[in-house]
């Protein structure tokens, strides 16, 4: 493989291993795989509550379909256009992103997220994929300073939103909540975007961009009103990762959905079938029209043949769009779908919003998460020193005596947290009927 700077990392490394053969990105993907920050994922919340059922999908197995959709869709890439081989030379950066990408999202989904950026509103905010990147180069121990120490390349792929908080952030002097119970998330937004505290990493990462590429690429759409910016652009890389994300959640989520009785064939007809019915892509009007017989089947084998037939209509429905005003081609070009296969993925994924994350049962369960966030953060907040795991401590005052952000100290640690230790915790903490804390050994 040619020497890169897109191949460099943070810390070089001389690591004398016998017969070991791996490319960088082979190296990257081991790293991530065997990281406990990804083992932890097996006990996050996806859509539907861990420990519901065991038929669930979690951030875990919805990250295996996601590197398995994304690695499919960097085969189509390839075949569609040869032109361009040299920018997909490995599967293994692909599934790296792919399994890494919800690797910073913290207990409880999305409920857990705007718990922590709510309680981290005057010290930079909380979102889960700059947590993800925080993760990635400096919280994960693979090394003493730099985390996994990734290559270059993969951090530029993680970064689906390549902003800095300040740059991105607006104080729309939303009102303190008086009581965290009250706490409404459509009020409280997170800025999608990585943490000021990690700036210095960014630039790194960014470094072999030309000046106009990278001041490019850092621009922002217009905000609406009161809202927060939001990034424009991301690497190629990055983009065919989103599109396997997207597919997933809306697919798989949906799959979810149906097996545990959560949306009807009603529902499905009158709010997807009939949309997509007036498609101008004649795939769509005829595979729409009579899927959702297959999907709503009780005969598992009819429900599985029609999520495989939706998750390949999407995939090869991905070709490269280029952006000229860019020089380096990871920025030049990303996927795309054509466009009837995009509006037919947002009516799928409005779908499993409205019928499924909106369902009163599953706000129920993201409200609890979120108040156990919250009341874990008050603790910790309140006497550090006191509470904070030994390790924990110690970074908590080093930041603090170093005048750092040693609020960051305890977003990372409860972001850390598994769904079902976040819940035997805030029981140890709050629940008078419990004693021992000998189980409760779990650090970053």
């Amino acid at each position: 493989m040619i020497a890169s700077p897109w191949h460099e990392r943070r810390l070089n490394e001389d690591k004398k291993r016998r017969n070991d053969h791996r490319s960088p990105f082979q190296r990257d993907r081991a790293r991530i795989l065997h990281s406990a920050a990804f083992r932890r994922l097996q006990a996050k919340t996806q859509v539907l509550g861990v420990g519901m059922n065991d038929f669930y999908r979690t951030r875990l197995t919805h990250s295996l379909e996601v590197s398995q959709i994304g690695t499919g869709i960097r085969a189509q890439l390839k075949l569609k256009q040869p032109q361009h081989l040299p920018l997909f030379d490995s599967m293994s950066l692909i599934e790296s992103l792919c399994l890494a990408h919800d690797i910073g999202h913290p207990p409880f989904g999305h409920g857990g997220e705007v718990a922590l950026n709510y309680m981290m509103r005057n010290h930079g905010g909380f979102e889960g994929n700059g947590q993800t990147f925080r993760i990635l180069t400096g919280l994960e121990p693979y090394t003493e300073c730099f985390g996994m120490n990734l290559c270059r390349r993969t951090l530029l792929g993680v970064l689906k939103y390549p902003g800095l908080y300040s740059s991105l952030h607006h104080n729309s002097q939303q009102a303190e909540v008086n009581n965290i119970r009250q706490l409404k998330p459509a009020d409280w937004p997170p800025v999608k975007g990585v943490f000021d505290d990690d700036k210095a990493i960014l630039d790194w990462v960014l470094a072999p961009l030309i000046d106009s590429d990278r001041e490019r690429f850092l621009q922002t759409h217009t905000a609406a009103t009161g809202k927060h910016k939001r990034t424009r652009y991301k690497s190629l890389d990055c983009s065919i990762m989103e599109l396997a994300d997207d597919i997933a959640y809306a697919v798989h989520d949906l799959e979810d959905a149906i097996v545990m009785g959560i949306v009807s064939s009603f529902q499905w007809h009158s709010d997807v079938a009939e949309i997509l019915k007036s498609s101008k892509d004649s795939w769509i009007r005829e595979e729409f029209a009579t899927i959702g017989d297959k999907l709503f089947s009780h005969h598992h084998h009819q429900r599985k043949d029609a999520i495989g037939t939706l998750v390949n209509g999407f995939v090869t429905a991905i070709d490269l769009k280029e952006d000229l005003a860019f020089t380096e081609p990871l920025l030049r070009f990303n996927a795309a779908l054509d466009d009837e296969f995009d509006s037919a993925l947002e009516v799928l994924k409005q779908f499993v919003y409205k019928f499924v994350i909106r369902k009163p049962e599953i706000q129920m369960l993201e409200y609890k998460g979120q108040q156990t966030v919250m009341e874990l953060f008050e603790a910790f907040e309140s006497d550090p020193e006191r509470l904070l795991p030994t390790h924990t401590q110690e970074r908590w005052r080093e930041s603090h005596n170093k005048g750092l952000n040693c609020h960051r100290v305890i977003a990372d640690y409860i972001s850390g947290m598994t769904d079902e230790f976040a819940a035997r915790l805030h029981q140890q903490l709050f629940s008078p009927k419990l004693g021992s804390m000998i189980e409760l050994s779990h650090e970053l």
